[in-house]
């Protein structure tokens, strides 16, 4: 029997005046007259407790000690005992890591798969993000205008990463701008004709610019026929490219290099190196004026030829183009949605859209911009600017009827439907969404680019920067288009 069952009373001295026995205990020297007592002992032994604490005040201070020290050693382990009950909470520790290491790679996995599941199409182009439904106009007082050039803007560019646009305009000067503060970061100034020898820059009409998908290059065409190229970061000119015989209209580099396709007035596209500062090939098919040009990642650019009425594919690689027809006019602008999917604006004031396995558009709007003249001899606005979302449902146009027209796409790219409008007073030269899709930017004009025309005098020479606002919906939903 374990020592935790014998018990040692004192007397009580109160009592022991008197000559009594505290109860429940046995004095040196008293007689058991029955010679029973060690068995009386032990069947009394489990009321104790109770026996003890009743009469004495110094038995029950100290029976919470006895009972403490009694709890301890019942419930004292073993070294084997803590070794096993620590080594199977070891176990239960690295099943809830490799459970939770699971669910994160299943997580990683299926992001992973997602993200190329999109890359995949996206090389397709067949890419659509469902963006269209969710945008709504936005508020006339959130629209914000730059002002910095002292003539027309022709054409804009944003920087990859959407702080930073560079504009540039018929003064033959470049500014980048600030997105957020809507401040001049950089300006280059156009120079007079005839001090090209002297001038850093350009001295005529700029009429088209590009930046590479890194953000390292920026180019830039004039009415001279040079094309320029500029470090994006600090604008400082690195290069000069000659070779067309026509103004440069077009400029695009192809996504994810530094390889550059030019398109001119001199009906040629020529490819360029920036990298080795080379000139690589000219391309030949439009039968007048090229006045547009886009490009995505494919070895490929696409080009709007003007008054010859075609869209064409230039397939670099295999030296061959494909030739589209559907405008009634002048093509002015053209714009690639994804790999497979394009549109086009043009002086008959329709926008179209096109898919590069069809020789007709896919879907047409005639008098996108609506019409302008006595009744009976109306002319449609012409279209001289349209922009792409890219893998997307939203696409933009502009006119010179005072406003800038988003659309939807269609299911697979058949039909277009107008969203809203926004107003924009002058030619809307230049369109460019943002790629986080969260604004759209115009550049506008007194003047179209490519001419003069028209002159609108009530209008403002600058960049507007149109918030896309959305209202709340699940996360964007991509589709596949056949």
């Amino acid at each position: 029997m374990s020592s935790s069952f014998f018990i040692k009373t004192k007397e009580n001295p109160k009592f022991a005046k008197k000559g009594k026995n505290t109860a429940g205990t046995k004095r040196k020297g008293d007689v058991d007259p029955t010679g029973k007592g060690k068995l009386q002992a032990k069947k009394s032994s489990s009321k104790y407790n109770e026996e003890i604490s009743s009469d004495s005040e110094t038995e029950s201070a100290t029976a919470p000690k006895k009972r403490q020290s009694t709890e301890q050693i019942e419930y004292e382990e073993t070294p084997q005992e803590k070794k096993l009950r620590l080594a199977k909470l070891y176990l239960e520790q690295l099943k809830e890591e490799e459970e939770k290491k699971a669910e994160e790679a299943s997580f990683e996995t299926d992001l992973i798969a997602g993200r190329l599941q999109e890359e995949v199409l996206e090389q397709r182009g067949k890419l659509q993000r469902l963006i269209a439904k969710d945008l709504i106009p936005p508020d006339p007082s959130e629209i914000r205008m730059f002002r910095g050039h002292k003539l027309p803007i022709t054409c804009l560019v944003i920087t990859p990463d959407d702080k930073y646009i560079f504009s540039a305009a018929k003064d033959c000067s470049i500014i980048k701008w600030d997105v957020e503060s809507g401040k001049k970061i950089h300006t280059i100034p156009g120079g007079r004709k005839g001090t090209e020898d002297r001038h850093v820059g350009h001295t005529a009409h700029i009429l088209c610019m590009t930046i590479s998908s890194d953000g390292k290059y920026l180019a830039t065409g004039d009415m001279n026929n040079l094309i320029m190229i500029w470090e994006a970061e600090s604008c400082k000119h690195l290069y000069k490219f000659t070779g067309h015989k026509g103004a440069v209209s077009g400029l695009s580099f192809r996504k994810g290099t530094h390889d550059l396709y030019s398109a001119s007035h001199d009906r040629s596209i020529k490819v360029w190196n920036v990298d080795e500062n080379a000139y690589v090939e000219t391309l030949f098919g439009h039968q007048d004026s090229i006045t547009g040009l886009d490009s995505l990642s494919r070895e490929r650019c696409v080009t709007a030829g003007g008054r010859d009425g075609t869209v064409r594919v230039w397939k670099i690689a295999e030296e061959s183009q494909l030739v589209f027809h559907g405008h009634e006019g002048s093509i002015d602008c053209i714009q690639l949605i994804n790999e497979e999917h394009m549109v086009t604006g043009a002086d008959d004031g329709s926008v179209c859209l096109w898919s590069v396995n069809k020789k007709k558009p896919l879907s047409t709007v005639k008098r996108a911009h609506g019409c302008h003249g006595d009744a009976g001899i109306e002319q449609p606005h012409w279209v001289s600017s349209v922009a792409a979302l890219q893998n997307s449902d939203t696409i933009a146009s502009g006119s010179h009827n005072s406003e800038v027209k988003v659309w939807k796409c269609g299911q697979n790219y058949r039909g277009l439907e107008p969203l809203f409008s926004v107003p924009v007073s002058g030619f809307v030269n230049s369109l460019k969404f943002s790629s986080s899709g969260q604004f759209l930017v115009a550049g506008v004009g007194q003047e179209h680019r490519l001419g003069r025309w028209w002159r609108l005098k009530e209008a403002k020479n600058g960049i507007y920067v149109i918030p896309l606002k959305r209202k709340p919906s699940d996360p964007d939903e991509t589709k596949i288009a056949e």
